[in-house]
């Protein structure tokens, strides 16, 4: 397994409407897509995005303890709690994008030397590396909520296909595969019950 980038991160959410308006007016996002279903937003749809999945509420914490996103310079508070319970915290430096995502684990440690079964690299003991982004671990109890905030995390891989065969071999459960306009995707279970989403971007992706 080899993904490159860290693509999205998915929430359930009852109030998408109110993030998705905080967001893009103060944190260098717009909308790229809505439906239905869900609510994207980013400052590029080939950088870090969110997905906002309209869900009723009140959402669980569950594993997700924040989203780090990056933007060229923090003016105001640093950590800002949204609707829903979604928390951002802002990194300075850098055009906007995913910087990292912070998960609670039983075990921060072990946690992140699973990860790497996943295809993602040691970047010291609590924490993997995708691309330039990361995920953290944080002492904490992901508990196995009912309604859970996070919905999955996205990374950028050149084929899902190669994905889906490297789970059957390594035996790691596959919990869905997407074809949609723009994109293809394996939806695996990862450790403490989280969905991890390796995502091809179709040759035809129009997305901005």
């Amino acid at each position: 397994m080899n993904p490159t980038k860290l693509d999205h991160v998915a929430y359930w959410v009852a109030d998408r409407d109110s993030i998705a308006d905080f967001v893009t007016a103060n944190l260098g996002m717009h909308v790229i897509e809505r439906t239905d279903a869900f609510t994207l937003v980013g400052a590029d749809a080939r950088k870090g995005k969110l997905t906002l999945f309209a869900a009723d509420g009140p959402r669980e914490r569950g594993a997700l303890k924040h989203v780090g996103w990056r933007v060229p310079k923090i003016r105001g508070d640093r950590e800002l709690e949204l609707a829903d319970g979604v928390r951002i915290v802002l990194v300075e430096g850098g055009e906007h994008d995913l910087d990292h995502v912070a998960l609670f684990s039983r075990d921060p440690e072990a946690t992140a030397a699973e990860y790497q079964s996943f295809g993602f690299e040691p970047a010291g003991p609590t924490r993997v590396q995708i691309g330039d982004a990361f995920i953290e671990f944080h002492p904490g109890e992901p508990g196995t909520p009912e309604k859970p905030l996070l919905n999955h995390i996205a990374v950028l891989v050149d084929s899902a296909d190669e994905h889906i065969a490297a789970a059957n071999d390594l035996g790691i459960e596959i919990d869905d595969i997407k074809d949609a306009a723009n994109t293809y995707a394996v939806f695996l279970r990862g450790p403490e019950g989280v969905r991890i989403e390796y995502v091809e971007h179709k040759p035809t992706f129009s997305l901005t």
